[in-house]
């Protein structure tokens, strides 16, 4: 008996070291729980200065998951037998919106401003939020599937609502054109709107990417008869600016070389007046009738000459 014992202690231990002892990888993360509870920090994930400035007042009594404690990369880590270890792949992924683990489609639908019902189909990069993995883990079932879901009623109302107030040459009542011209514009909105996902499912949106936005394929020639027509009024109105804007400069240089030819007939005679003005102050009438007489004496030497050879 007392063999069976010790044996039987040596097989515990030998278990224990075999099946007890863990590593953490460098691109993972580690939390043990204890008959399925896991251990626990102090506060929640809504005391959080980040987490928390995500979600309003409302949301902080719904999303208020405990902060728990978080196994960094390395070992060996001892765990008992009544223990259990979640690894957590940090690593960054990328999934198409149209993912859902119970439908297969190819694009998602939604509806512009103008009711027409469009295709449109993109990229999402995520990965799980450390500091807030108990939602990640024991929150939701499936936290990617709710991640795109709340990425898709964000989109869907994006696109209901988009009037391309930052588009220029947009055709009013075509919102499908709004759409295409802004793409990187509704990227950025997504990834804004969709910051908070950290704090509700415990991941963290590393990019939204829409890469195609696509009508019903009768709208779609019409759509493209709609945009050629545009694209010539657009021409010819460029055309004809660029016509006015050059003639409009034309008659500028004509106007400043008439001013200018001007003031040049003008200058000899206004500083002959201001002469004769000088002599007038300096000798009078006198010396006004003497320039005049010596001024005018060229002129009948000229007029006499003429008459002679005449």
């Amino acid at each position: 008996m007392f063999f069976g014992f010790i044996l039987g202690i040596g097989l515990a231990v030998l278990l224990l070291m075999v099946f007890g002892i863990y590593t953490i990888g460098p691109t993972e993360r580690g939390i043990v729980t204890s008959l399925g509870r896991a251990q626990r920090t102090q506060g929640t994930t809504a005391d959080d200065p980040t987490l928390g400035s995500l979600l309003s007042e409302e949301e902080k009594g719904r999303y208020a998951y405990p902060n728990i404690r978080v196994i960094q990369p390395g070992g060996p880590y001892f765990r008992w037998p009544w223990q259990k270890v979640h690894k957590v792949d940090m690593t960054i992924r990328t999934v198409d919106i149209t993912w859902d683990p119970e439908v297969a489609q190819d694009s998602i639908e939604a509806v512009t401003k103008d009711n027409l019902t469009v295709q449109i189909s993109g990229q999402l990069r995520w990965k799980p939020c450390e500091r807030n993995l108990y939602a990640y883990l024991f929150g939701i079932a499936f936290p990617a599937a709710h991640v795109i879901g709340y990425f898709i009623s964000v989109l869907r109302d994006r696109v209901a609502t988009f009037d391309g107030e930052a588009a220029e040459g947009a055709v009013e009542g075509v919102s499908i054109n709004d759409l295409r011209r802004n793409l990187s514009l509704i990227n950025n909105f997504m990834e804004e709107a969709c910051r908070k996902t950290a704090a509700r499912y415990g991941i963290d949106l590393d990019a939204a990417l829409i890469t195609n936005i696509d009508p019903p394929g009768d709208v779609d020639e019409a759509l493209a008869s709609i945009n050629t027509t545009q694209n010539q009024v657009a021409a010819s109105i460029s055309q004809a600016r660029a016509d006015a804007d050059q003639k409009l400069k034309m008659a500028e240089q004509a106007v400043q070389i008439a001013e200018n030819r001007a003031q040049a007939e003008a200058a000899p005679i206004l500083e002959l007046g201001k002469i004769l003005g000088d002599m007038h102050v300096e000798g009078g009438s006198d010396a006004l009738e003497n320039y005049l007489r010596n001024a005018a004496l060229p002129l009948r030497e000229k007029a006499a000459q003429t008459i002679m050879n005449l």
